[in-house]
């Protein structure tokens, strides 16, 4: 039987809270056996850990640099403490959705906010070590500078979120035992590079997500100028994940039974306790 893992899914995001389980219900239907659950906040660790506990679901804790700007010092402390306290749970498979963004010009501009958020990073890279757990890793456009965190301060591997770097990149993710995370920005044509990268990369570099539900694939994509005509803009849903991981292995001339082997292969070596559930 083809079953899939989503690597990375946000199901305790606001748009998902009036039908969550109908959501989760679509994705077990297309053979989407584990969704990974990443927190972005301290106050949505226990949520996570609660959503996977009810699905049959895996979680991550982390402070998301996003979220940075108004999470508190003591959350680091919180995190720790979470951490120890579901040391023994096999649905805790990693620390994040934890890193680096210099897309948002506030977060990126030199200044206390940028400092604030590589604090955040290199404290969570930290506890992620002390408590021996891989990292979900946020990288946009922030590569180098996430790769440089994970020299100084060594982790149990895991998996670069949302690649979209150089080849080069992706390598030295690869050398320190991370996987690439593909997901629905791999569907547009235009992703000329992305889709280069998906094609060419070695098989067990890569691991599939949706991060529903946000980066939809092209099929659920509305322009601006179709929004403004009245067309609503697509949710996207771990339900997708097949059809998005069939692009990849139609771009690699490999048949979907065989990339889902694959990828739920490498997303079990990035996350080893996805093994247990």
């Amino acid at each position: 039987m083809t079953v899939w893992i989503d690597t990375h899914c946000h199901l305790d995001a606001p748009e998902f809270s009036a039908d969550v389980a109908a959501v989760r219900a679509r994705a077990a239907a297309k053979n989407v056996a584990i969704c990974v659950v990443p927190a972005v906040e301290a106050s949505a660790f226990e949520g996570v850990r609660a959503l996977a506990h009810a699905g049959g679901d895996a979680y991550a804790l982390g402070i998301h640099p996003l979220y940075v700007e108004r999470a508190h010092d003591e959350d680091l402390l919180r995190l720790d403490e979470a951490l120890t306290r579901h040391a023994g749970d096999p649905r805790l498979v990693a620390v994040g959705e934890i890193g680096l963004d210099y897309f948002v010009p506030e977060l990126a501009a030199p200044g206390p906010l940028r400092e604030r958020q590589e604090h955040f990073y290199r404290e969570q890279l930290k506890l992620a070590r002390r408590h021996g757990l891989p990292v979900i890793v946020h990288v946009r456009r922030s590569v180098d500078q996430v790769l440089k965190g994970l020299r100084d301060i060594g982790v149990a591997g895991g998996i670069a979120h949302a690649f979209n770097g150089s080849r080069q990149q992706a390598d030295a993710f690869l050398g320190m035992g991370f996987k690439l995370g593909f997901g629905g920005a791999v569907t547009y044509d235009r992703a000329t590079r992305l889709r280069a990268l998906a094609a060419e990369l070695p098989p067990e570099a890569i691991v599939m997500e949706t991060d529903a539900p946000d980066i939809p694939p092209h099929w659920l994509y509305a322009t601006a100028e179709q929004r403004a005509a009245g067309a609503p803009q697509g949710r996207n849903e771990p339900a997708e994940l097949p059809r998005i991981a069939g692009e990849v292995a139609r771009l690699r001339g490999v048949s979907s039974d065989e990339w889902a082997a694959t990828t739920t292969a490498n997303a079990l070596a990035a996350l080893p306790r996805l093994a247990r559930l």
